[in-house]
Formats: C-alpha cells, structure tokens, sequence
C-alpha cells in the first residue's frame, strides 16, 4: 500500500478532527452529568439539613485557592517596630526586629498598635 506525504498528512489532519470533535462531545457529556450530580447533592443538602463544617470543607477554601495560585490575603498589622515596620504577629517566622526585641527583654505589648 504506497501512500504519498500528502495522503498521509491529509489522513492525521482529518483524523485530528475527528478527536477534536469527539473531545467536544465528551466535554458536553460531563457538563451535563456535572450539572446533574450538583442537583442532587444540592437537594441531598437540603433533605438532611448539612452544613460545610459536617461535610468536612471549613478550611478548605483557603487552602484549595492557594494550591491553585490564589493570592493569599494580607493579614491586618498588630504590631509596629522602632523603625516602622508592621507584623501581623502570626503568619510566618517572627520579624528579626521583634526577636531582637524579645531577646533584649522587651514585651510583644510595648509594640501593639492601638
């Protein structure tokens, strides 16, 4: 069976096309099936009476945006530093202005913005 470039490459184009087609179908399918299951959660929801907490999501809103790439939001300053820098006075290691401040005896309070 001699085939030339040409008949080749028309065959994987016309193929190519078929898999696209068939990929848009498939989306479709799932679309529809995903529309379909959300209804019935949504109504199994509603029939028991749960809440996020009893489905184990609390906490996970925060966690699933930052593994997607989601900007994390910037916590409120508690605390302001002899120069003027800020802390939030949680999230992360320690500032070295507060260890220098705790290590010289000093109190996280004498620097509480008020």
């Amino acid at each position: 069976m001699a085939s030339t470039l040409a008949d080749i490459n028309s065959q994987i184009k016309k193929h190519d096309e078929q898999i696209a087609q068939l990929r848009r179908q498939a989306e479709e399918l799932r679309n529809q099936e995903r529309s379909s299951v959300i209804d019935e959660v949504r109504k199994k929801i509603a029939e028991y009476g749960l809440t996020a907490t009893d489905l184990k999501l609390t906490g996970r809103v925060a966690a699933v945006k930052r593994a997607a790439g989601g900007a994390q939001s910037k916590a409120a300053a508690k605390y302001r530093g002899p120069t003027g820098e800020t802390w939030s006075g949680g999230r992360g290691r320690k500032p070295r202005w507060v260890t220098e401040a705790l290590a010289a005896g000093k109190s996280l309070s004498d620097y509480e913005i008020k």
